[in-house]
């Protein structure tokens, strides 16, 4: 095989399974780990992926990598709108308890849907504790929603309340459900976000519900941020638009993690 053969195999693999082992790669082609190493350099000096340590992941794979809401709201739309869907469905219409939403673009989504849902129960209402501004401007006029915004320090790239204060807010609650998004879901390091400050919001509401549901589209499958703020046993269910590579599957499994097709 060419090596323009090999690198296109090996940019297909990591699109398709969100990374490659050098280890791997040398079994599958019978050639050195150098000739493999020699392959992944060339293809991350044409920006086609990212090298990490024993092998590699997508270019777009970086730490600090974050694009505002109003940017990713229009991307891989039917897939958050099915995630969303999918998560809605956790909130039967007989549901009696309360929730906390998280801030970013699949979470608004289920955010908009819940605009619309309806308890099967008489003048019954949905307690909902949300840190996303956008999140507490989708459900403050619904009938049936009883609305906590909780305060702190605005991000104004994800519209997010952070910091103590709202760590705080968020320790002192005790919802039947969480839902939040991530930057990142892998098998090694568990659920990432590049800021700090908006990860330590995401722990206290991971470690404040009794039940933790993740929402994430597949390509934050194996992609990991600069801060982590969950393990994978520390959340009950995924929720995703397509099955997880095999590694991450496995782990998922492991974690006896609920996984979501949506």
């Amino acid at each position: 095989m060419y090596a323009t053969e090999r690198h296109e195999h090996i940019v297909s693999a990591i699109a398709r399974d969100g990374r490659v082992s050098v280890a791997g790669l040398s079994r599958e082609f019978d050639v050195t780990s150098e000739t493999i190493r020699r392959d992944l350099d060339a293809l991350e000096q044409q920006r086609r992926l990212r090298r990490v340590h024993g092998g590699a992941v997508g270019a777009a794979s970086t730490t600090l990598a974050e694009t505002s809401l109003a940017d990713r709201l229009p991307q891989r739309s039917a897939e958050k709108d099915a995630i969303a869907r999918a998560a809605l469905r956790l909130v039967p219409d007989s549901f009696e308890g309360s929730l906390l939403i998280d801030a970013g673009s699949t979470t608004s989504r289920l955010a908009e849907l819940l605009t619309a849902w309806s308890p099967s129960t008489p003048g019954a209402t949905l307690d909902v504790s949300t840190n996303s501004l956008p999140t507490a401007s989708a459900l403050h006029g619904a009938a049936h929603v009883r609305l906590r915004l909780l305060g702190g320090s605005v991000r104004g790239i994800t519209g997010a309340a952070v910091g103590a204060a709202t760590v705080s807010q968020i320790s002192s609650l005790r919802p039947d459900i969480a839902f939040l998004g991530t930057n990142g879901v892998s098998a090694g390091f568990g659920l990432s976000t590049p800021d700090e400050a908006e990860a330590a919001a995401k722990t206290a509401m991971a470690h404040a519900a009794r039940r933790v549901v993740v929402l994430a589209d597949s390509s934050k499958l194996e992609s990991e941020a600069l801060v982590r703020f969950a393990r994978l046993d520390e959340i009950d269910t995924l929720v995703t638009d397509a099955a997880p590579p095999a590694a991450l599957a496995a782990a998922l499994d492991a974690a006896d993690v609920e996984v979501v097709i949506a």
